[in-house]
């Protein structure tokens, strides 16, 4: 069956990576035979959620586990954990926080919005968000400060959208949580949606929850997991009696985690690098020697084993700006969609992670098309998706 014909729908490549606006990944073969065998099955849900959690517990190293809708959803159940523990009366209070501690410090480089703004999950609890710090930096003072009788817990984010450098690290957020802490824990939340590489590192810098996705490089169904200390995690499961409900993940989305987490514990990570490197590496190959084009590897940020082709256009040279390279490709049909994120600073990123090498050549001979397209075509381009041939960066802050 045809999905894209029989709904209409736009046939896409994906060269810009896990993204939630793209439906995640593409699950694994193994992972969806399992899926579609629970799909047949009746479970007792707190049994299944009790057998992922031990599978969690086993790949990452914590204590306990527990399965999400999604992380953000695991971000707002963390949250209201760290306000209610597992008292069943102050669960079925939420959102109303009166009388319980309900203020939660991130710095304010971690802020970031991934489709919403991370505050925005702590509010959906009903705590308050307290942001220290400046958006390029914080810190320890700042936290410390921050911290009083009413913070109920710490949120820490790793991801590719917060500020790279200046703010304090995990290990010592995680410090400073200890040292200041009175009779009662002061948790410290990691938001790692997509940090499944990494999140026994998470695990071991002593955070007390950690959150990723089921979707993004763990190549499941989707949902979040959730692990960290026995009776914090117990704490989030128990919100599925509160404000969770409406947030409650499917027998799908739980034999995903499970089936995910057991393919990852199976996997040659060092091979899989590999064989995304040699991708990443022929869209270096075929774009080298454009006029107004400079190649290079951009490995990820957070240090996960994968690196993406960075594409950095010089629009006086190349006749055409990134922003517009990016918007031909996505207008296309198949539709490419390309990691558009730093066309303002001038270049762009292809991930080929989710592209075959059937389509890595497609994306690259269209890039090479419009790339050496004739001037009045690479006119016509930058008429047509809003972008000049000049990239006057002066736009980014000026309107």
């Amino acid at each position: 069956m045809d999905l894209y014909e029989k709904h209409r729908l736009t046939r896409i490549i994906n060269g810009n990576g896990k993204m939630t606006k793209l439906a995640g990944a593409v699950v694994l073969p193994e992972i969806i035979e399992q899926v579609t065998e629970a799909m047949r099955c009746f479970f007792d849900i707190d049994e299944l959620q009790q057998r992922a959690g031990e599978v969690i517990a086993r790949a990452t190293g914590a204590d306990a586990g527990c399965v999400t809708a999604c992380t953000g959803a695991g971000i707002v159940l963390s949250v209201a954990a760290a306000m209610t523990g597992n008292d069943p009366g102050k669960v079925s209070q939420l959102p109303d926080t009166q009388g319980l501690r309900n203020e939660v410090v991130l710095q304010k480089g971690h802020a970031v919005n991934f489709g919403a703004p991370i505050t925005q999950m702590i509010r959906l609890a009903g705590a308050t968000p307290i942001e220290v710090g400046t958006v390029n930096g914080a810190t320890e003072h700042d936290i410390r400060h921050a911290i009083g009788p009413e913070t109920a817990a710490l949120l820490f984010t790793v991801s590719h959208h917060t500020t790279r450098s200046g703010c304090v690290p995990l290990k010592r957020v995680v410090e400073i949580a200890r040292d200041v802490a009175d009779e009662n824990e002061l948790p410290v939340i990691v938001d790692g949606a997509a940090q499944s590489f990494l999140i026994k590192e998470l695990v071991s810098a002593g955070a007390d929850l950690v959150i990723c996705s089921g979707h993004k490089y763990l190549s499941g169904t989707t949902a979040g997991i959730v692990c960290g200390k026995k009776d914090l995690v117990d704490a989030v499961y128990a919100q599925n009696r509160g404000i969770g409900r409406p947030m409650k993940v499917g027998k799908e989305g739980i034999v995903g985690v499970m089936a995910s987490l057991e393919h990852r514990m199976k996997t040659d990570v060092d091979a899989w690098e590999m064989e995304q490197n040699r991708k990443m590496h022929v869209v270096i190959d075929r774009l080298q020697g454009i006029d107004g084009v400079s190649l290079s590897v951009d490995h990820d940020p957070n240090g996960n084993p994968f690196s993406r082709a960075r594409v950095t256009i010089a629009p006086a040279q190349a006749g055409l700006s990134g922003a517009v390279v990016c918007a031909a490709m996505a207008d296309g049909d198949p539709s490419i969609s390309l990691r558009s994120h730093h066309t303002d600073e001038g270049f762009f990123n292809v991930d080929t992670i989710e592209m075959t090498d059937d389509e890595v050549r497609l994306t690259c001979d269209r890039l090479v098309g419009f790339l050496t397209a004739s001037e009045s075509e690479k006119a016509a381009l930058g008429a047509k998706y809003g972008g000049d041939r000049e990239n006057d960066r002066r736009k980014v802050w000026l309107g």
